[in-house]
C-alpha cells in the first residue's frame, strides 16, 4: 500500500482551508503523541456539542501520529471509541494517542480526549503497519 501526504488532512494538514491544522507535541521514547486544538462551532453535531465524527477522527489521527513519532508508517485497522460526556463546541482540548503495544504488523494504541484534565472520550485503537 502506498500512502501520500499532500498536506490536505483534515486534522493536521496546513493546506486545507476547513481542517484544525493540529500541530503535535512528539516523544518518541514513550511512544506518545499530544495535541491540543479548539474546536469550531461549525463541527457541531447537536447544538453546542462536537460532532462525535470529529472527536473519532481527533482520536484516530493522534494514534497515527504516536506512531509516525516512533518510525512506524500506518493506517487505521480498528478503533473502538467510548464516548464519555459531550464535547461543548468552542472548547480547546488535549488529545493524546500511545502505543501499548506491537504484534507482527500491528500496532495496539491508547488514545483519549480531555477536556480541563477530564476524560471526555477515549480509544483503543489497532493500526496497520503499510511498511515493515
Amino acid at each position: 500500500m502506498q500512502v501520500t501526504d499532500d498536506g490536505n488532512c483534515f486534522i493536521c494538514g496546513k493546506a486545507n482551508p476547513i481542517g484544525l491544522k493540529a500541530e503535535f507535541s512528539l516523544f518518541p521514547e514513550e511512544k506518545r503523541a499530544e495535541t491540543t486544538v479548539n474546536i469550531p462551532e461549525q463541527f457541531q453535531g447537536w447544538q453546542g456539542i462536537t460532532h462525535g465524527g470529529i472527536v473519532s477522527a481527533l482520536l484516530d489521527e493522534i494514534s497515527a501520529q504516536a506512531c509516525i513519532c516512533c518510525g512506524i508508517d500506518v493506517v487505521t485497522s480498528e478503533i473502538r471509541i467510548r464516548y464519555r460526556h459531550p464535547v461543548p463546541t468552542g472548547s480547546t482540548v488535549k488529545v493524546w494517542g500511545q502505543v501499548s503495544g506491537e504484534r507482527r504488523r500491528l500496532v495496539d494504541l491508547k488514545a483519549a480526549l480531555e477536556l480541563d484534565g477530564t476524560v471526555m472520550a477515549e480509544a483503543d485503537v489497532i493500526m496497520y503497519r503499510i511498511r515493515t
